[in-house]
């Protein structure tokens, strides 16, 4: 078995171990055999130095994003401290700092706008069950048709991020689109499923392209990924009254601090308000 092979395995039944998800894992795999190749050694051999000219130019030369430099960083903790019962310590690598960018959110009419224009059934589909419910694009892909419950109006998130299960809302009129997509299509395993590919279920691709064609159709000139649609959802809750830790867990949030973004991009109407100074009788 060869070095590489043996970390490889060694890597993976560690993850396991910590009840990783199959896509975190191959995620992982991929980010340190590449970084193998890219200096012509062995991982162990990686010093610090080495690592983080790799982190330079990923940042200055790639414009990579925190979150890709910090799953990096994290692939390599693992087998560092692991794999090779070495100090983390030892290693000297910080994490950057978190890029504090609010999320981009489009209006109610924006959003029925995109929706409007989406002649495709399935697409229609798609677009409505991921605003109208919050939901992530993983989740969409792997939901399937008993997650729809009709008879409580809601939406079963199986194994979400984090190995989440959570609810969240059905709305009827997505209800109504799918039922009518379901008549039309007959699903057999995931509720959305590529034409001619029963049994498996959508690509990522194809769902980011989706958007994206029913932004454009729209005249939405925004930057509009799969993502945004779920920001929407959590936005329109916010300034319809919504609190925001019934927010969070519609959304699966770990942390209430993510939550808490949206209250920078959410349109609170001051005048529905009254400052606690007005209730109090002063002599």
């Amino acid at each position: 078995m060869s070095p590489n092979k043996s970390f490889e395995n060694l890597l993976i039944r560690e993850m396991q171990i910590r009840n990783y998800s199959p896509r975190t894992i191959d995620t992982y795999c991929k980010l340190l055999c590449n970084l193998e190749k890219e200096f012509g050694k062995l991982l162990y051999e990686i010093t610090t130095e080495d690592f983080k000219s790799k982190l330079h130019f990923m940042i200055t030369q790639k414009g990579a994003s925190v979150s890709t430099v910090n799953q990096l960083i994290s692939a390599f903790k693992i087998f560092y401290v692991a794999v090779c019962h070495r100090e983390w310590e030892e290693f000297r690598v910080k994490r950057p700092r978190t890029e504090k960018k609010l999320p981009i959110v489009l209006s109610l009419e924006e959003v029925g706008r995109m929706i409007s224009v989406t002649n495709n059934l399935k697409h229609k589909a798609i677009l409505m069950l991921t605003y109208s419910a919050g939901l992530r694009r993983m989740e969409v892909l792997q939901i399937k048709p008993k997650d729809i419950d009709s008879q409580r109006m809601q939406v079963h998130v199986v194994q979400g991020k984090g190995k989440k299960d959570r609810y969240t809302i059905l709305s009827q009129k997505t209800l109504e689109t799918l039922r009518e997509y379901y008549k039309a299509e007959r699903p057999t395993k995931f509720l959305f499923e590529p034409a001619g590919h029963k049994g498996q279920p959508l690509w990522e691709r194809s769902m980011e392209h989706i958007v994206k064609n029913s932004a454009k159709k729209a005249g939405i000139k925004k930057d509009v990924s799969f993502h945004t649609l779920r920001h929407c959802f959590a936005t329109h809750l916010l300034e319809a009254g919504v609190n925001l830790r019934q927010i969070q867990q519609f959304m699966g949030h770990t942390s209430f601090k993510t939550t808490a973004v949206y209250l920078h991009v959410a349109h609170i109407k001051t005048n529905e308000f009254t400052s606690p100074l007005d209730k109090i009788n002063l002599y």
